[in-house]
Order: C-alpha cells, then structure tokens, then sequence
C-alpha cells in the first residue's frame, strides 16, 4: 500500500481524505493494486465510464469500488465510512452505535447496521498459532446479583448456560489472540478448535477445567502444562493463563462500559472486534486502518435482513 497517506488524529484523516473521490481512489488504490478487476469475471476487461463507475466486458454489469464490499448498496458517503472505520479501529473498548449515530449525523439503526457491517470484516488470517499458546474459557451474559429481582435466572451460577454464552479463546504468547463463540465448553466442543488452529509441537497451558482432557492424550502432538484455579494456583512455573484473562477482562469491560449487552445471536461479532483490536495492538492508528480496508471484501456485502434473521 505505498503512496497512502499516514494520519494520527481524526482531523488528519479528514484533511487526507475531504472528499468521496479523494476516498473512492484511495480505496481503489488498495482494492486494485495491479489494476481494476471485474467483481463479476476477474478475467474480463473492464471499461471506464470516468465517473467512478465501470463495465464488465464479459457479463455486461457496472459497477464500482464499493461493489461486493461492505460498503455496497449502502447510501452513507465513503467519507462517513472511513469515519466510522477509524472511530471503532481506534477507540480501545469500541463506540456504541448511538455514539456513532451522533458523529455521523446518522440515525442510531443505521450506526447499528453499519457496525455490524463493519465487525464482519475483522477476521484476520494469522495462521496457526505456535510456541506458547495459552487456553481459557470464559462466560459472557451478566451477573445475577446485578440483575432487577424480576430478571434474575434460577440456577446460573458458574458456568450455567442459562443467562451466559461461553467464549473459547486462544493466546499466543508475544502473538496473536484467537476467539470462538462455543456451544459449550465441553472436551467435545474445545479439542477440534485446539487441532484447527494450534501447530503440533506447541506448548499448551490451561486450568484444571475437565474440557481440556483429550490433550493429554496427544503427547506427541502437545505439551500441556496446567494451573490449578481450584486450589488457587495461579502460577506454575511457566504454566499460567494471566494473559488470556488480561484479555477477557479488556473484552468484557468493552462490553459492560460501552455496549452494555451483547447478545448470544451477535456475540461473535464483538469477539472478531476485540480481537483484532488486539492483533492489531502493536500497528500504528493508520495502519489499522488500511489493514482493515483490505479486509472490505470479506464483509460480502452482509444484508440488514441477514444480520436480524441469521
């Protein structure tokens, strides 16, 4: 991406950015980086109305930048767009979608929308984590002493599924940070994600929790080292799980202090935002940003009527 502009403030990415054509070469700029390609037959030559707009020779179809994007079929400017994307890529624990509503002078249904949009694009392709990779659990949903006595669920307590939705994560230690919104925290639910996503040969470490017992099974694949949470060991040797939980703690503060709730069906969603917030932790304010906007075709133009019926 050279030729792009750095930026450090919101003011600066106004002045980079002050008008839709400014945005709309930008994004070409990063969406073409060998020259315009045809959403429809990327074998197709393609023709240029000068406005923005092309043809595809081979289908016969216009279209734009913005097409099969997240930014497709919607009436928000590009410029609100790269507004909104650095407002929620900057801000540590993320902005509500009535904060954004007011920044953009949109309605709160349409920051809520756009959001969501916006969260669909935060999947990053790491590969699989190695080395030191910690592993933990944790349960998402409230507190029943915080709740009205007419909202209170009888017998949530722990890791009850009644009131609370469990997120499966995985650390690497100096690396990356991986989420998954689980059914449960079974071993049946927990060991096919640690095989997806972890290397052979990885040291693991964990908690006594019972979900993790098929990896001791695996000895020529795994180290597994443990704390015992129970007994209130919390470190053992190299074996401790105080970075995941550093993690879940900046995910559920994001929740309970700007979102305030997030539901079981969006869940996922908030976990690919804190998530790639953190991979991104070490990158500049800008970089994030044109990151994300590589990742524009993995949003695959998510339908209003999708996000509420899907």
């Amino acid at each position: 991406m050279k030729n792009l502009i750095e930026f450090n403030s919101l003011l600066d990415l106004l002045q980079a950015f002050p008008t839709e054509q400014s945005c709309i070469e930008a994004l070409e700029q990063i969406r073409w980086t060998n020259g315009v390609v045809s959403p429809y037959d990327s074998s197709s030559k393609v023709y240029c109305y000068n406005d923005g707009r092309y043809r595809c020779a081979n289908t016969g179809k216009d279209f734009s930048v913005r097409t099969g994007t997240l930014f497709h079929a919607t009436r928000v400017s590009l410029q609100k767009w790269f507004v909104a994307i650095w407002l929620l890529t900057t801000n540590k624990k993320g902005i509500s979608s009535y904060c954004l509503a007011k920044q953009l002078h949109v309605t709160q249904p349409t920051a809520w929308f756009m959001l969501h949009r916006m969260r669909k694009c935060f999947n990053m392709d790491t590969g699989k984590l190695s080395g030191e990779v910690e592993l933990d659990e944790t349960f998402v949903g409230g507190k029943n002493k915080n709740r009205h006595a007419n909202k209170k669920v009888r017998n949530s307590q722990g890791r009850s599924f009644k009131d609370k939705t469990p997120i499966f994560g995985m650390l690497e230690r100096k690396g990356y940070v991986r989420t998954f919104v689980v059914p449960d925290t079974t071993h049946k639910s927990l060991t096919p994600i640690i095989f997806n996503n972890i290397e052979k040969q990885t040291t693991l470490y964990s908690d006594e929790w019972c979900g993790y017992k098929l990896i001791k099974q695996y000895p020529k694949y795994y180290t597994h080292l443990q704390v015992d949470h129970g007994k209130g060991q919390y470190v053992n040797g190299d074996a401790t799980t105080n970075s995941i939980e550093g993690f879940w703690s900046i995910l559920k503060r994001g929740i309970i202090g700007v979102y305030h709730h997030a539901s079981r069906k969006y869940l996922q969603l908030y976990a690919n935002e804190y998530t790639f917030r953190y991979n991104t932790r070490k990158q500049s304010d800008s970089d994030r940003f044109y990151l994300f906007l590589t990742n524009i075709n993995k949003g695959n133009r998510l339908t209003y009527k999708t996000l509420i019926n899907g």
